[in-house]
């Protein structure tokens, strides 16, 4: 009989999709636990919503594979206090993770429709402290800047420059970087006026659209 729930299969993704691969941080295995990841994609897809890899959930843009939205998470390193924006809202599933390990979160879509399906998920779930905005992503959001974590969701050229000066000293930035078949993750910290980065694995996002991101000829 079928969990309606899906409580086994979100057991079962934290124990060996998540805390196997070495994402042991507690508070964030738990906002694994409690977010019910089938919710943030089509009905149809339910059964798949807890498998290892992505799912689409239109417009050309996908739900992350659950460790690597679990390793962005972890690589942020949240108190539990922080004003945290993300870049691409998507599903929301990612901003839903963040709701329950920050203070307040911010997150940016381009494609309002998905912005509207996202805040109606979050509202279900009863998530407050979301704020869901559609814009220019690529320029961040300095409405509620500083922030103690952003993390991007989609692949930029380059560092964008306005995420950089949003950032809180000794917050972090996590995201991709690269074009089309060669991104690598990418984590930058403020100390002052600089940043340091480390670059972490390789991995494959959707471009990031927008001022400081992909045009849509330059993108291949």
């Amino acid at each position: 009989m079928m969990d309606p729930d899906f409580t086994a299969q979100r057991e079962s993704m934290v124990r060996w999709q998540i805390e196997r691969r070495g994402i042991l941080t507690p508070r964030v295995l738990e906002a694994f636990r409690r977010i019910p990841r089938h919710l943030f994609v089509p009905r149809k897809d339910w059964p798949d919503a807890y498998e290892d890899r992505p799912l689409p959930i239109g417009l050309g843009q996908t739900i992350s594979q659950p460790y690597i939205v679990a390793l962005m998470t972890d690589l942020l390193r949240l108190q539990g206090t922080e004003t945290v924006l993300e870049i691409g809202t998507g599903s929301g599933y990612q901003a839903a993770i963040l709701s329950l390990l920050a203070g307040q979160v911010h997150t940016v879509e381009r494609h309002e429709l998905l912005a509207e399906r996202a805040r109606q998920v979050l509202d279900t779930l009863g998530l407050r402290n979301v704020s869901v905005h559609t814009a220019d992503g690529s320029l961040g959001w300095p409405e509620a800047a500083p922030y103690g974590g952003i993390l991007v969701t989609a692949a930029a050229p380059a560092v964008p420059a306005p995420l950089l000066e949003q950032l809180a000293e000794g917050g972090r930035l996590v995201l991709p970087v690269g074009p089309s078949g060669y991104q690598v993750l990418q984590v930058w910290q403020r100390e002052g006026e600089a940043w340091t980065h480390e670059e972490v694995i390789p991995v494959a996002f959707v471009p990031l659209r927008g001022q400081y991101g992909w045009k849509e000829e330059g993108l291949e």
